[in-house]
């Protein structure tokens, strides 16, 4: 095993170089989306200019696509850890496909049925599952938090699932508060009731490594551009459920699984740029073992050297901001319990708005979000609409370096 290659991974991203206003940009606004390594424009211009076509057909350009797609399906299967690439799904994004699941599952639903969502979770795996029951007449019940850590109140998710329950949505960590969920024990109670467990993996994904196995979850979704990918949903689901729930398509279309999900033409090319930005995930896990090992070996390798490279930084941010008097963090920061943080730090200060903080880091050339990143319940639950937090999110091509000209630049406008 090798040291965590930053200086390699660094090169393989081109948006890094950037400048502003005579400052080396800090990308630490990857929770809303990360940079992506040369070789996924590569693969979508590859794709684009040399085997542009649509499915089905014996010519060549479509042969090479119906052959992409698979790859890319078995690419995300090595992913999230599932066996059969049929059971992956690809769509415009995590939220279509969530709504188009949700529409399903309604069908099969009723009054007397209860839905749980929480109060930690982004809106794309709350609203849509409020719709679903408005539309089949089932009820819906909401988990709090505890807001001095913003992880669920036991209390509140152990009475919310019942022998009601159909389905519960759960976040696997959570894009504000960078919580992190013990999905497993909740798929455990889920379905000891007889309820399905959707999973909304978006956060989770770019930081740690997804085993829909371990997890015990029915479906799962993540987005491909979170992951330093292109802007693709992607819907892990037990086939026997993708085969059988009545999924909303035209009459021509195909009754196979995965297919009958991913109505109308997809796009290959964002499907292309998926699968290198999978591969990309690979080639650190086959550097740091210094072996041409399988994928999904390879992408254990990778994500357990990324969630330790990450983690530093992360509670080196915790630190220092700790050390400027008027910020609040909103999540863990208690050192004896990091492995329940993702390393995504939102906080607030009591004199200036996230807004004034997040445009001077900006003038500097630190890049930070600033909202509720529509996670609106917690948002709501913590008391901080409408202003919002101020998030900063480091992934794998950041360093400790850029941690520390953060802390130091922030120290400075909170002293100005």
């Amino acid at each position: 095993m090798v040291a965590f290659p930053i200086e390699d991974v660094r090169s393989r991203f081109p948006g890094l170089q950037r400048v502003v206003n005579g400052h080396r940009a800090i990308f630490f606004d990857g929770p809303g989306g990360s940079q992506a390594p040369e070789s996924v424009g590569d693969a979508v211009r590859h794709y684009l200019m040399h085997q542009n076509a649509n499915i089905g057909m014996s010519f060549a350009t479509s042969v090479e696509t119906d052959a992409l797609i698979k790859e890319t399906m078995r690419a995300c299967a090595d992913f999230v850890g599932c066996e059969d690439h049929r059971e992956i799904v690809f769509g415009q994004n995590m939220t279509s496909l969530t709504i188009q699941l949700a529409s399903a599952l309604s069908r099969t639903w009723g009054p007397g049925d209860e839905i749980v969502v929480t109060r930690l979770d982004h809106d794309a795996n709350v609203r849509p599952w409020v719709l679903a029951a408005e539309w089949s007449g089932a009820t819906v019940r909401r988990v709090d938090v505890n807001p001095d850590d913003c992880t669920h109140n036991v209390e509140s998710l152990n009475s919310s699932i019942n022998d009601n329950t159909v389905l519960v949505a759960v976040g696997a960590a959570s894009n504000l508060s960078g919580t992190i969920n013990d999905v497993a024990s909740i798929c455990k109670k889920a379905h000891s009731v007889g309820a399905e467990v959707f999973v909304d993996a978006v956060h989770y994904a770019p930081h740690l490594l997804v085993d829909v196995n371990k997890m015990g979850c029915d479906y799962l979704v993540c987005s491909s551009y979170k992951f330093f990918g292109t802007h693709q949903g992607i819907l892990w689901g037990r086939a026997d459920r993708l085969a059988d729930l009545p999924v909303a398509k035209l009459r021509v279309s195909t009754e196979e699984v995965p297919f009958r999900w991913m109505t109308g033409t997809q796009s290959h090319e964002s499907m292309a740029g998926t699968l290198a930005a999978i591969e990309h995930l690979a080639w650190i896990g086959r550097t740091i073992s210094g072996s041409e090992i399988g994928r999904r070996e390879a992408l254990q390798v990778a994500f357990s050297a990324i969630e330790n490279y990450e983690r530093d930084m992360c509670w080196r941010i915790i630190e220092g901001l700790k050390t400027n008097a008027g910020i609040k963090i909103w999540g863990i920061t208690d050192p004896a319990r990091i492995p329940e943080r993702a390393p995504t730090v939102s906080f607030t200060h009591n004199s200036m708005t996230a807004q004034q903080i997040g445009d001077a880091l900006a003038e500097r050339g630190i890049f930070v979000w600033v909202g509720n990143f529509y996670a609106l319940e917690l948002s709501e639950a913590l008391g901080l609409e409408p202003e919002g937090v101020l998030r900063v999110g480091v992934l794998h091509y950041n360093t400790m370096e850029e941690v520390e000209r953060f802390l130091s630049e922030l120290s400075s406008i909170l002293a100005e």
